[in-house]
């Protein structure tokens, strides 16, 4: 147990700037406080004593802000930052080395039952105020972007940003659009819309000019590139 409370203290060191030393950190941290309650009461549940573990989880969601279901999974060297408003559902299972900020929500999408909540690998930071809702599955050295909306599964090493959240970096490399149907948001419809017009006003030009217009794209990406002259992202 002492070993695991070192730990966690080492974990927010490394990550909070503003830890300043372990007394602070134990004293202060609303975030800590909420995972070592959170380990007990999950002790509580998994040993069949789920109203106890439930009705001490309230408590603690009083005192520090921050909801844990008691049936959840956590990994070591856990830390929300900030906590204040993060809400975890039953059916989570949360890596290692993951870092939460405020207002994080990793929930469910209905009233499904069984696993009905996101699970988080190894290393991925979730960004203020992201929701990740649903059975889905978050991979190792992810980012998510605060304020993102995540419905779907992410590979690992990608970032995500946007509602509904959409990966805009793959490992280290921006993600370019390669199928029309991937466009699943309003704005990326817009945009691809605009994208087309600006291709049939520069094919009249040409024309005007008497120019051979540009050959017809033959794919989503090559279209999308003609027309803007850029990188186009979801």
């Amino acid at each position: 147990m002492f070993a695991s409370v070192r730990e966690d203290i080492a974990a927010v060191k490394d990550r909070d700037p503003a830890a300043t030393s372990s007394l602070a950190i134990i004293l202060l941290y609303s975030g800590l406080h909420a995972l070592w309650g959170f380990r007990f009461h999950h002790w509580l549940w998994t040993h069949g004593w789920q109203f106890p573990a439930r009705a001490l989880s309230q408590l603690g969601r009083l005192i520090t802000g921050i909801e844990i279901h008691p049936g959840a999974q956590i990994g070591r060297r856990f830390f929300i930052d900030h906590g204040m408003g993060v809400v975890i559902g039953e059916t989570t299972i949360v890596g290692d080395d993951v870092t939460l900020y405020q207002g994080v929500t990793l929930g469910g999408t209905g009233k499904e039952h069984g696993k009905r909540h996101p699970t988080i690998g190894n290393n991925v930071v979730v960004g203020s105020g992201a929701k990740i809702l649903g059975n889905i599955t978050i991979g190792e050295n992810c980012r998510i972007g605060a304020g993102s909306v995540v419905l779907r599964d992410v590979p690992d090493n990608s970032t995500v940003v946007g509602v509904p959240g959409h990966i805009v970096l793959r490992e280290g490399k921006r993600v370019v659009i390669t199928d029309p149907k991937q466009i699943n948001d309003p704005l990326s419809e817009a945009l691809s819309a605009v994208a087309n017009e600006v291709k049939i006003l520069k094919d009249e030009v040409c024309r005007l000019q008497g120019r051979q217009p540009s050959p017809a794209p033959t794919n989503g990406t090559d279209k999308l590139q003609q027309a803007i002259e850029m990188d186009y992202q979801i």
